[in-house]
C-alpha cells in the first residue's frame, strides 16, 4: 500500500520503519509545514524505493496518490486532518490520543464508515504479543479484587514549561499533558482487560501552561477499582500490578511488555513468562491494520476492525470524563462558532 505520512518527529519514523519491514506499505508521500523538511524527510526513506514526494500544501499532498494516511501531528490537529484525509478516499492510521472530544470521534468513525475506508487508533502496546500474554492470564471477572497500572516519564519538553513556553505536548491548545500523552497508554489497558468503568474520576498536578504535569485517575468498576498513575514531570518504576484472588499478575512495564509473573497466594510461588519483541514494537499494529485493509471481505478481520473502532471510543470517552470530572479543559471542548 502506498503509505503517506503527516509529521516528521521520531514517532513517524518509527512507524515508516516498522511498516516497511511488514512488506505491506512503500513511503510515497509526506507532509510538514516546510517542504524543505518534508522533502528531506521523504529522501531519507526512499533508498531503494520508488522515490517519496515531500508536500507543504494538505490538499495537494492528499490528491497524491496515497492509499493510507498516518497521522502524528499534535493531538487537537488530527481532527481537522483525519476528516480532510477521509473526504479525499484515504484510510487513516491515526496517532493517540486520537481526538480531542468525543464529538470528533463520532464523526470520524461516522465518515470512515460511510465512505467505506478504514480509521485505526495507533496504540501500539495493545497489539503487542506481551500485551496479548497480558490479556490471556486474566481471570474471569468475579475472581478479579483491583489494579494499580503506572506510566510515568519525565518530558525533556517540561524543560521548556519552566523556561516560560508553551510547547505542544504541555499546551491545552494543542490538548496536551500527562492524561493525553502517557495516561492513554494506561487508559486503553485497563478498557481492554476490564471494559469501560461504571465511574471515573481524575486529580492532577497543574504546571504553568495549565494542562496536568502528573495525575491520578480511579476507574471504578462494579466490584473492584482500577487506578490509574501518569506523569510527564516525574519518572517512575513501579511495575503493574492486577490483583486477583488467587494472587497477583504483574508486568514491568504496560507498553513493551517482555514479561508477565504470577504471584501465587497459597504456594506462595512466583512464575514468570518472558516475551520476545521485535526491535520495532510499532511492527505489530503497522501488521494488523495492513492485514485488515488488504482483507476488507474478511467476516473475521471486520469483526476485529470494529472491535478496534469501539475500543477506541470507549477510550476516548474515558479519556474525556476523566479530564472534564477534574476542570481539565483544552481548546477543542470550546463550543465553535
Amino acid at each position: 500500500m502506498r503509505l503517506g505520512v503527516i509529521g516528521t518527529g521520531s514517532i513517524t519514523k518509527q512507524f515508516i520503519e516498522a511498516a516497511q519491514t511488514t512488506g505491506h506499505y512503500q513511503l510515497a508521500a509526506v507532509y510538514s509545514r516546510s517542504k524543505k523538511k518534508a522533502t528531506a524527510f521523504a529522501t531519507e526513506f526512499s533508498a531503494g524505493h520508488r522515490p517519496a514526494v515531500g508536500f507543504s500544501d494538505l490538499p495537494d499532498f492528499l490528491a497524491s496518490e496515497v492509499e493510507v494516511v498516518y497521522i502524528a501531528s499534535p493531538n487537537s490537529v488530527h481532527f481537522a486532518q483525519a476528516k480532510a484525509a477521509l473526504l479525499a478516499g484515504k484510510n487513516i492510521i491515526v496517532e493517540k490520543p486520537a481526538f480531542s472530544t468525543p464529538h470528533e470521534m463520532s464523526e470520524i468513525i461516522h465518515l470512515a464508515a460511510t465512505r467505506g475506508l478504514f480509521y485505526f487508533e495507533a496504540a501500539r502496546h495493545i497489539h503487542e504479543p506481551g500485551f496479548e500474554k497480558l490479556q490471556s492470564s486474566m481471570p474471569t471477572a468475579n475472581k478479579i479484587v483491583g489494579a494499580d497500572f503506572t506510566y510515568a516519564k519525565y518530558s525533556s519538553r517540561y524543560d521548556a514549561v519552566l523556561a516560560g513556553e508553551e510547547p505542544n505536548i504541555f499546551s491545552p491548545k494543542f490538548s496536551g499533558g500527562a492524561l493525553m500523552d502517557l495516561g492513554v497508554y494506561l487508559v486503553y489497558a485497563a478498557v481492554s482487560l476490564f471494559g469501560s468503568p461504571e465511574e471515573s474520576f481524575y486529580r492532577y498536578q497543574k504546571v504553568a501552561t495549565g494542562v496536568d504535569g502528573r495525575g491520578t485517575a480511579l476507574l471504578r468498576y462494579d466490584h473492584f477499582d482500577v487506578t490509574l498513575h501518569c506523569g510527564k514531570i516525574n519518572d517512575a518504576t513501579t511495575s503493574n500490578e492486577i490483583y486477583t484472588t488467587a494472587g497477583t499478575i504483574f508486568t514491568p512495564t504496560i507498553t513493551g511488555i517482555e514479561e508477565v509473573s504470577h504471584f501465587e497466594r497459597t504456594s506462595q510461588t512466583t512464575t514468570t513468562n518472558k516475551i520476545t519483541l521485535a526491535d520495532n514494537p510499532m511492527v505489530y499494529e503497522a501488521n494488523r491494520f495492513a492485514e485488515m485493509m488488504n482483507n476488507p471481505d474478511d467476516f473475521q478481520l471486520g469483526q476485529q476492525y470494529e472491535e478496534l473502532v469501539e475500543l477506541s471510543r470507549q477510550v476516548n470517552f474515558v479519556l474525556t470524563r476523566l479530564r472534564h470530572n477534574s476542570g481539565l479543559i483544552f481548546a477543542a471542548d470550546m463550543p465553535k462558532d
